[in-house]
């Protein structure tokens, strides 16, 4: 029997379904306030972080890769990542991770990362396209949010890092569309450039990484930035601060700066 020609389908409760809440990472990426995402490479940069008040923390993959003396970048640090993530998915904070492009092209191996980042507690996962194929890239993200949907997939696109931000729009808007929750693009500096693809985006909150020659956290919140990403400038710093220290000793100075004392680094290791 066929349907009749002006029958109208019965309304089902998914018809009516509200929205689902924000998860609570999801919910501090605010306009108006952005998130401040300072990124961790140890057990005791994170537990530091978060003693500073920091609700949620990011890692950052050229800090995992330089200390297992490994290249950033290359998809070489799958299993460094996974064992940060699961030393620090407990911790008393918000976890995203820098899982670079997913450590692989294909999409249902990226998917089984993403599961597993969520079992062991991570809220986000950070997925970088390199420039790569965008339909490659979407994939991967269709695939994460099937296997983990309440993981906040932030999808970055390298067209200012690595290139002169052609194609930006084009990749953020299969991004979306493919199920992104959030979107990354590092290298992005020129406030009105930001302020535009602000409202290009229009509800997809815009990610990018804080640059110390760039606009100040202020004026990113004014031009409609939803979270700020610190990178690895933290790491490299704590480099920096460790040489000068060392040299200042070298010199017969004191050296400068904040040192946390042998006794609360030993608490941080015990939590």
């Amino acid at each position: 029997m066929t349907d009749a020609p002006h029958a109208t389908p019965h309304a089902t409760s998914a018809d009516h379904a509200t929205p689902a809440a924000p998860t609570p990472f999801a919910a501090l990426h605010r306009a108006g306030e952005p998130l401040l995402l300072p990124c961790a490479w140890d057990h005791a940069s994170a537990y530091a972080l978060a003693d500073r008040g920091f609700p949620a923390l990011g890692t950052t993959s050229l800090g995992v890769a330089a200390a297992a003396g490994l290249p950033d970048g290359t998809s070489a640090i799958r299993d460094q990542t996974l064992a940060l993530a699961l030393a620090l998915g407990s911790g008393p904070f918000l976890l995203s991770v820098d899982a670079e492009d997913g450590f692989s092209d294909d999409a249902e191996q990226v998917a089984r990362l993403a599961k597993e980042l969520a079992a062991v507690g991570a809220v986000g996962v950070n997925l970088e396209d390199r420039l790569g194929a965008v339909g490659r890239h979407a994939a991967k993200i269709r695939a994460v949010k099937q296997a983990a949907p309440g993981l906040f997939v932030n999808a970055r696109t390298d067209t200012y890092w690595s290139g002169d931000g052609t194609g930006t729009r084009e990749r953020l808007d299969a991004y979306r569309e493919a199920g992104a929750d959030g979107v990354f693009v590092p290298g992005l500096t020129d406030p009105g450039e930001i302020a535009a693809l602000v409202a290009h985006l229009g509800d997809v909150p815009l990610n990018v990484l804080y640059a110390p020659g760039g606009p100040a956290l202020p004026h990113l919140a004014d031009l409609g930035v939803r979270r700020v990403s610190l990178g690895s400038l933290l790491y490299r710093r704590a480099l920096g601060a460790a040489v000068e220290a060392a040299a200042d000793v070298r010199a017969g100075r004191v050296p400068g700066g904040t040192t946390p004392t042998y006794e609360g680094v030993v608490r941080m290791i015990d939590r």
